[in-house]
């Protein structure tokens, strides 16, 4: 027990430390919004299948979309997952195209056995990054908008079995980040810079459900649940005017805003659900909606920041995985999968919705001589708003995610 520990505190060291280079990977306009684009706890796993995961309950894979699936775990053994990506981003609005790249380190997470029924997982996951540089003209002069940052959760969950087949589980986070919004104005010769700046330092919970009915022998049907509830964010918001004087070659800072950012800030309610369908270990097809009344949601406008308008989301998930055998040559022995995903995203452009078509693919690729899997994926999302296309954004994404599968609870027998 006392070798576990130590191995459980240097896994839990090296994703700490790993996490001083954790990489926001956007890079699009339509993060300057809020807080960002959303993302919504997947794994590189869940990613190559559409990213699905209410209803999926493998103890092999770590699934933060819904906490019940905790509890599935095999009582010996451990999971380590951790994912990165790297994308290829080619943008357009009319006759103007760019090409962009990006990546980094997307998650990490661990999950383990606390008894027979009872499961824990915990990790460090993004829940929004923002990144975007463009400009626009305006009377006398010209703007410069930029911003980067991004919200990120330190979660644990645990789960139990209640009964066979039903499972109900709770995660609770810690959400902290910070976002900067910058807008340059150049006027007949003056310039002057607002900087806006949200840091959030809050909690939230997600509590979920899962329930496995046979059908036949090796045949089940899984449905989940999960639920997270809106709430005032806490934290602060900040304003301040950067203004360079010509006479003295000085730049004059000035704080137009300073306010907390209870009762002026807030996020939504999260409902998912999903149904899936599994055939042993060999495949697996699952169905998931995701939606959040945004429109509900507080965002407060600051000194010379445009206004932000929610709209409610949702997303609708299809996806799946298939293995040709459990025991059997290498190749018999890959997972494969694939998924597409429709989501309507919680931000405006103006009067606009943004929407967002996702198509992908990968295989999970077992190691020779231990448990562990190698997955890697593709996957191609289109953005763009409506009615009004405004810019158009086509994502082409490289996803790489290692899940260490260990025996670690094992005590062995002395003869």
């Amino acid at each position: 027990m006392k070798n576990n520990l130590i191995k459980l505190a240097v896994v839990l060291s090296i994703g700490f430390i790993s996490f001083s280079s954790f990489g926001q990977n956007t890079d699009s306009p339509y993060s300057s919004y809020g807080y960002g684009l959303l993302r919504d706890n997947v794994t590189s796993t869940q990613r190559q299948m559409g990213g699905i995961g209410y209803a999926m309950s493998s103890g092999r894979q770590i699934n933060v979309m819904n906490p019940a699936s905790y509890s599935r775990i095999d009582s010996l053994t451990f999971l380590f997952d951790m994912g990165a990506d790297a994308s290829f981003i080619r943008r357009s609005d009319g006759d103007v195209k760019e090409n962009q790249a990006g990546g980094g380190l997307d998650y990490i997470t661990l999950q383990f056995p606390i008894s027979r029924r009872i499961g824990m997982s915990i990790g460090i996951l993004p829940y929004s990054s923002v990144g975007y540089a463009f400009g626009s003209e305006i009377d006398n002069g010209s703007t410069q908008h930029s911003g980067t940052g991004g919200l990120n959760e330190i979660y644990a969950g645990i789960s139990g079995n209640l009964f066979k087949g039903f499972s109900v589980g709770a995660n609770i986070s810690y959400l902290f980040g910070s976002i900067t919004n910058d807008i340059y104005a150049l006027t007949d010769g003056s310039t002057s810079v607002f900087e806006q700046t949200l840091s959030v330092r809050d909690w939230d919970i997600r509590i979920g459900a899962q329930y496995s009915l046979p059908i036949s022998k090796k045949e089940t049907i899984g449905i989940g649940a999960i639920f997270s509830p809106g709430k005032d964010l806490l934290g602060d918001a900040q304003v301040v005017k950067y203004a360079f004087e010509t006479s003295s070659n000085t730049i004059k800072p000035d704080t137009v805003a300073d306010v907390r950012m209870k009762n002026g800030f807030s996020t939504a309610s999260t409902f998912g659900v999903g149904i899936n369908y599994q055939r042993g270990t060999k495949l697996l097809v699952e169905a998931d909606f995701t939606y959040q009344p945004w429109s509900k949601a507080k965002f407060e406008k600051l000194s010379d920041f445009p206004a932000t308008r929610f709209a409610n989301r949702y997303k609708v998930a299809l996806g799946g995985q298939f293995r040709p055998k459990e025991r059997g040559s290498y190749f018999e022995n890959v997972t494969y999968r694939a998924g597409v995903s429709y989501n309507r995203d919680y931000v405006m452009a103006g009067s606009n919705n943004i929407g967002e078509w996702t198509v992908a693919c990968g295989v999970g690729l077992p190691t020779l001589s231990t448990k562990t899997i190698i997955n890697v994926g593709l996957e191609y999302k289109h953005r763009q708003a409506t009615p009004n296309p405004l810019v158009k954004e086509n994502y082409f994404s490289l996803t790489v995610g290692i899940n260490f599968n260990e025996l670690w609870f094992f005590k062995r027998k002395i003869d």
